[in-house]
């Protein structure tokens, strides 16, 4: 009987993919601390991380309630841009004419800054949820479009000619080829549209400017700048920092539970 020896527990790929990244990052924390310490750095000036989780402890409850407005603002403008970017990529793989016609405006919206045209949806909009929503929601928009209407596109010739063959209609294709060929490419298109979402928030409560119980962490940034609480304003920083960083293993996780079992790119171990 052939003995299988065990794979030692830091060899195991899983385990390196979260002990590689901790390890960088509590050298470079602790390469940090050690500077401002060694340097003499005002507060005023560089924080030290013991400072910055200091006062994210002691000022949690307005960053707390400033993360959810964030996270709310992040979530909201992800479903709509999901929604919408998938709808306009099931328009596009209809015909390649109307993706000709059309996929240019889509490039324009991905070029325009958004703080050029944010206060104009914010005129627009009078609700300020609403209004910083679809402004987070353009900038996650592109991504969604291009990726899904290349997945769409991405099918085997073979297969389509089958399909063809045993004439099946447009819905059919679509529903049991196109869709799963596209897969891999929407829940890549997902992983970056997370974090352009948070970003886009972020950068819609800038230009709101929004204040009081309804403001975002970008007002606690602003706010902490003005009163050059800088300790703050690096724990504002490092709570939108951490969003991202979930939003993105959330998305990688949900990319394995739809993919790990039959694409190739979740079955690699390499």
């Amino acid at each position: 009987m052939t003995n299988v020896k065990a794979t030692p527990l830091l060899n195991q790929p899983r385990v390196q993919r979260v002990l590689y990244p901790v390890l960088i990052g509590v050298v470079l924390v602790a390469l940090w601390q050690w500077m401002v310490v060694a340097m003499e750095l005002p507060p005023y000036l560089v924080p030290s991380p013991y400072l910055m989780m200091q006062t994210l402890v002691t000022d949690w409850a307005p960053l707390g309630n400033a993360l959810l407005v964030t996270l709310k603002i992040t979530v909201l403008s992800f479903l709509l841009a999901t929604v919408a970017g998938v709808l306009i990529s099931f328009l596009f793989v209809q015909s390649k004419r109307i993706e000709t016609a059309l996929f240019p405006y889509a490039v324009l919206l991905q070029v325009t800054p958004i703080v050029a045209v944010a206060p104009l949806i914010i005129i627009w909009v009078k609700n300020p949820v609403a209004a910083m929503t679809v402004c987070a929601a353009l900038v996650a928009l592109f991504p969604i479009i291009s990726n899904t209407t290349l997945g769409l596109r991405s099918i085997d010739p073979d297969l389509q000619s089958y399909f063809k063959l045993n004439r099946a209609t447009r819905w059919q294709q679509l529903m049991r080829l196109r869709i799963p060929s596209a897969l891999p490419y929407f829940f890549g298109g997902l992983r970056i549209s997370s974090g352009l979402a948070l970003i886009g928030a972020v950068v819609a409560e800038f230009v709101a400017g929004t204040g009081g119980s309804g403001a975002g962490l970008a007002y606690q940034i602003l706010q902490a700048g003005f009163q050059l609480n800088i300790p703050r304003m690096f724990a504002a920083l490092l709570l939108i920092s951490l969003t991202g960083v979930a939003l993105f293993v959330l998305m990688a996780w949900l990319t394995k539970l739809a993919l790990g079992s039959w694409h190739a790119s979740e079955l690699s171990q390499d």
